[in-house]
């Protein structure tokens, strides 16, 4: 008796585990599902020149010969009027690199360099000193440095070539030097604003609910279905803590609207686990038509002085499949649907067509996307 008290208790825990783990499932985050206003990544682009590459540059490209003018220039070596510089190791490049939030100057960040010239490989180059600018003018980076480039190109001389991966992009770790910080409000605004990935009113109200319930009533104030806005301590040595508390709390997000979402292109059809179908019967049967050529080539007799023609030979075949029916009930869900269609067989192509029928008809609780 005792031994199956024990069972049973182990039975009970065992439930209780499995049913805490499925809700902390459904929780996520604050900091996986939102961004805070103002904290955001910013966008660097320059323009400079790659060199040292062995032969795979530049043709005969007249704004990389200026290009290279001017950077020699630069340097205090002036180029007589007329020369033709041979610029077959030295690439014209794009150089774009993401700056992140609270980035001090002197710290590296990654960068990316692209050819935009008639480069048919970066591999070997050297990008030279070239500055990142923002979208404002201002300059925010130094970029140099050797390239890393994983794709490969081999070219024969009679044209052929071989091209794997991308040869014309490479990568630079750690290739730019922060020389600007990027002006924010951190420390000086009276609140912060949590932007939810994806709008929601029900997740937006559990958001208010669950900050307030840590830190009193009033602390947070939902703006709209995309948008809490917290109260910010004064102290800014109590901001950090704060806001790593904030963000880590556990949040119930609502469940998505019902959706089907097509994409016409390829083919590829989502169905959302709510989407709930009215009662209805549905039939669909295909029609083939098949058009083949067989040409057949007409020969004139002996001594007609005729030409030998190419006569056209069409034939024109149609075939209908036999349409199946099938029956959705009240509250048909995505299961029902499913398994529906698997027994009728239906392709991708005609599932898309009987989608739209049910919409049009109004027997799907949900919204129909095409994309």
């Amino acid at each position: 008796m005792r031994l199956l008290k024990e069972l049973v208790k182990a039975a009970v825990i065992t439930v209780a585990i499995f049913a805490a783990t499925f809700d902390v499932a459904q929780a996520a985050r604050l900091k996986d599902i939102s961004s805070i206003s103002g904290i955001r990544d910013n966008q660097l682009i320059g323009y400079g020149l790659v060199v040292g590459l062995a032969g795979t540059g530049e043709k005969n490209s007249k704004f990389t010969e200026q290009s290279f003018r001017s950077m020699l220039n630069n340097f205090g070596i002036k180029v007589p009027e007329g020369t033709t510089l041979k610029v077959k190791d030295v690439a014209p490049v794009a150089i774009h690199a993401t700056l992140p939030p609270f980035a001090k100057r002197g710290q590296t960040i990654d960068v990316t360099v692209s050819a935009i010239g008639e480069a048919s490989s970066l591999r070997g180059g050297t990008l030279i000193q070239t500055m990142l600018k923002g979208i404002d003018g201002n300059v925010y980076a130094i970029a140099q440095g050797s390239l890393v480039v994983g794709g490969l190109g081999v070219e024969g001389a009679d044209g052929s070539k071989v091209v794997m991966n991308t040869p014309t992009v490479g990568r630079i770790s750690n290739g730019a030097i922060v020389e600007r910080e990027v002006p924010d409000d951190f420390l000086m605004s009276d609140s912060f604003v949590f932007n939810l990935n994806r709008a929601d009113f029900t997740t937006a109200k559990n958001v208010v609910d669950a900050i307030n319930e840590l830190y009193g009533d009033g602390t947070a104030v939902a703006e709209d279905s995309a948008s809490v806005r917290v109260s910010a301590p004064r102290n800014p040595s109590d901001r950090v803590a704060y806001l790593s508390t904030i963000e880590n709390i556990e949040i119930e997000q609502g469940e998505d609207r019902a959706k089907i979402v097509v994409n016409s292109r390829t083919g590829t059809i989502v169905i959302g686990s709510n989407v709930k179908l009215k009662p209805v019967a549905v039939t669909h049967g295909g029609l083939t038509v098949t058009v083949s050529e067989d040409p057949r080539v007409s020969q004139p007799n002996s001594f007609s002085q005729g030409q030998t023609v190419v006569v056209p030979d069409s034939s024109i075949s149609v075939e209908e499949k036999t349409g199946k029916m099938f029956k959705m009930d009240t509250g048909a869900t995505l299961d029902d649907l499913v398994r529906a269609v698997n027994q009728v067989g239906l392709a991708p192509g005609d599932l898309m067509s009987v989608l739209e029928a049910l919409d049009r008809a109004g027997a799907i609780d949900g919204q129909l996307e095409v994309i």
